[in-house]
């Protein structure tokens, strides 16, 4: 093995993504593989791999890890983005778990039938625009600085650009009410990691598409 971490999940986004994210954020390279049968999927179980039964896996520093928030704790102690004491650390706990709630939407959208997808569209936007978009805003503009916890880069703002990145592709004037999330997609996306894993070729899958679908259907679904 190379002792770059290993992930295992499906060709695409899902609940990886947000991991792919972080170690791309932190300068980490990363090796996949990728579940294409409900055999593959039934193997790991079967070998004990997975803890309850699930993934994303992803193996690092020896360790099996599952379950995606623990990954994601895991990766941004080990890389220094997790702030510098417990109260930071809970304040990107927070960020983190109301960014995630909205992305759980984003994750959920591909699956709902056609005639409810419009419907969904017009929800996710509400939830942006009214509930999780303004406490960037307000956070961002209170402390005047260009990362919401410190004044320096950390796990929160790394789901925050991929939740920024998610949404304006279903809504694409999704900030146009916000300047400074308007202002902190352009310092983001211009950080020299980040930018390198918004360039095509990079390990950041695209929006799922139906064929995406039915991969996790037939994975996942007796």
């Amino acid at each position: 093995m190379s002792g770059k971490p290993r992930l295992t999940y499906l060709n695409g986004r899902g609940r990886m993504e947000p991991v792919r994210w972080l170690l791309a954020a932190a300068g980490v390279e990363f090796e996949e593989i990728f579940l294409e049968t409900r055999e593959q999927y039934e193997k790991l179980i079967k070998d004990g791999v997975l803890m309850f039964q699930q993934v994303p896996l992803v193996e690092i520093d020896g360790m099996k890890m599952v379950q995606t928030r623990a990954i994601l704790s895991y990766i941004a102690g080990k890389y220094n983005l997790y702030g510098k004491d417990l109260k930071e650390r809970a304040l990107i706990d927070m960020y983190v778990e109301g960014i995630t709630d909205l992305m759980q939407m984003i994750l959920m959208f591909p699956f709902s039938p056609p005639e409810a997808k419009e419907k969904n569209i017009d929800s996710i936007k509400e939830r942006a625009t009214n509930r999780y978009f303004p406490v960037f805003e307000k956070a961002l503009k209170q402390h005047g600085q260009d990362f919401l916890v410190g004044n320096k880069f950390s796990w929160a703002d790394v789901q925050l650009i991929e939740a920024i990145l998610a949404v304006e592709e279903k809504i694409p004037a999704v900030l146009s009410g916000f300047p400074q999330l308007q202002a902190f997609k352009k310092r983001m996306s211009n950080m020299p990691t980040i930018k390198k894993f918004l360039q095509p070729g990079s390990p950041r899958k695209p929006p799922p598409d139906e064929c995406y679908v039915e991969t996790v259907l037939k994975v996942f679904k007796k």
